[in-house]
């Protein structure tokens, strides 16, 4: 019999599973591979991997022969049932202590089922969010493990040697929390990914609408909000992109890009996640539904010859605009992070989860998409107070609140005005102001709810818990409903 050599094992040779490979690989480990199109095994081992401590596999018992005890097979096929199709096929071949690792951009509850269902069979399951793209995987992505603990002391050599690592050398990777924690921190990663992009997306058509900017001139602003608190990702790459021109026609690429926008669900899971927990996470919603309304590009062009609006001209100082639409995206930032983490807390609570969201902040530092230098603040907000229910609420970012908000109100009131679009700006500033009202006009509504269905209302008069009905209309009766929340 042969010995066992590698490591670990990875199945899914797609773009991702072969840059994990290759960093594992040039950390020190030697990695086991299989794909079903076995031809990409070879093709692999044979050329990206050739020379290296590689252990190509034909097949799924040849991987597991193939690895040390307890055995770690890492799997990053399609999410959903192909993960589920690969767990069945390896369940049967493994020893009790055996770990399988999905590192897909699984749904939550699927990680917290496999943890259970492999738990109960003597196996061990880690579902990890792996943040980065190719290059992320390739130089050192920002990883979200979470699953069975009792797994981790196994994975945490290799995990944090091939993680990113912040500047004191710390890496981007830390064990989240039990069953679903791993992939549910990433999914709220990737909703507020979609929050990002697309405050960045309304700061560029303030711009290019609002101000006429050409491509080049708006190159030069991102490169100057690049080396202030906006320094991330994110915004270097759309730095980048406003000054890539198309090698054919000499155009800057952004302009000859058609205006729909595609997504692949983890923003959607977080906005279904937050109305299951009732957590207002309005900011990530409309980014999500910014998508959305960018698909109906049909319908968008027959409406844009029918429906008027005011003219997106603007006349004041463009200067003065620019400054404020730099403010408008910060605050609002700040706002997208604050319902972020007020969602993870939400989920935490209910499951039971003990969440680290200062460890939470320093793997998001490095290797992710939304890495950013704005992250090293949120991390110092949760050292002052690990219990902080708002991020908005720590000193910190209330002051930065405070700057940021009369430029955020100018360009808010700008874009109404000339009938510029910018959802999630504008909804980031109405949470904003909501949150920090005493009180709402919710007591109408409920006044409302109770005339029509008896649903009944507290009063501020009365101790909270003690609710009331009305009738109304001297016809009701004095029956009320019971009184939930969904």
């Amino acid at each position: 019999m042969t010995t066992p050599t590698a490591d670990i094992g990875l199945i899914g040779l797609a773009v991702m599973g072969e840059n994990l490979v290759l960093n594992m690989e040039s950390h020190g480990f030697t990695v086991a591979v299989f794909n079903r199109t076995t031809a990409k095994v070879d093709d692999f081992v044979n050329g990206r991997g050739k020379g290296k401590k590689l252990v190509g596999c034909h097949s799924v018992e040849d991987l597991v022969k193939s690895l040390k005890s307890p055995r770690k097979i890492m799997i990053m096929v399609k999410a959903g049932a192909p993960v589920d199709q690969v767990i069945d096929e390896l369940v049967p071949l493994l020893d009790p202590g055996d770990i399988l690792i999905d590192g897909g951009n699984t749904h939550y509850p699927d990680s917290t089922r496999r943890t259970r269902d492999l738990k109960a069979k003597g196996l061990q399951f880690i579902g990890t969010g792996v943040s980065g793209g190719e290059e992320g995987a390739l130089k050192g992505p920002s990883i979200m493990p979470g699953g069975n603990p009792d797994a981790w002391p196994h994975l945490k050599p290799i995990f944090q040697a091939i993680a990113a690592k912040v500047d004191d050398g710390t890496p981007c990777c830390d064990w989240v929390g039990p069953e679903g924690a791993g992939h549910y921190v990433k999914m709220v990663h990737n909703g507020i990914e979609y929050g990002d992009m697309q405050l960045i997306c309304e700061a560029y058509q303030m711009q290019r609408t609002l101000l006429g900017m050409d491509a080049p001139a708006m190159h030069d602003v991102f490169a100057r909000w690049n080396k202030g608190p906006l320094d991330s990702y994110l915004i270097e790459i759309t730095r980048d992109i406003l000054a890539y021109n198309d090698p054919d026609s000499g155009k800057p690429m952004v302009d000859l890009i058609l205006d729909t926008a595609g997504q692949k669900g983890t923003g959607k899971w977080t906005v279904t996640s937050a109305l299951d927990l009732g957590v207002p996470l309005t900011l990530i919603a409309e980014a999500v539904f910014g998508r959305c309304l960018s698909a109906q590009k049909d319908e968008r062009k027959a409406a844009s010859k029918v429906l008027k609006g005011p003219s997106a001209k603007f006349t004041g100082d463009a200067k003065a605009l620019i400054d404020d639409i730099e403010m408008a995206l910060y605050g609002s930032k700040i706002i997208s992070y604050a319902q972020g983490y007020a969602l993870m807390n939400a989920m935490a609570k209910e499951e039971g989860w003990e969440i680290n969201n200062g460890g939470v902040a320093l793997m998001w530092r490095g290797g992710c998409i939304i890495r950013s230098a704005f992250l090293g603040k949120i991390k110092e907000a949760f050292d002052r107070d690990p219990k902080l229910t708002n991020l908005m609420l720590d000193p910190y970012f209330t002051g930065e609140l405070e700057k940021a908000q009369a430029g955020w109100r100018r360009v808010c009131a700008a874009a109404i005005t000339h009938g510029v679009p910018i959802p999630a700006m504008t909804s980031a500033l109405s949470y904003f102001d909501g949150y920090r009202t005493e009180n709402l006009p919710a007591n109408l509504l409920q006044a409302q709810r109770d005339f029509f269905g008896a649903h009944t209302y507290e009063r501020i008069d009365k101790p909270r818990g003690q609710f009331f009905h009305t009738n109304w209309t001297g016809r009701g009766g004095t029956t009320a409903s019971s009184t939930y929340n969904v």
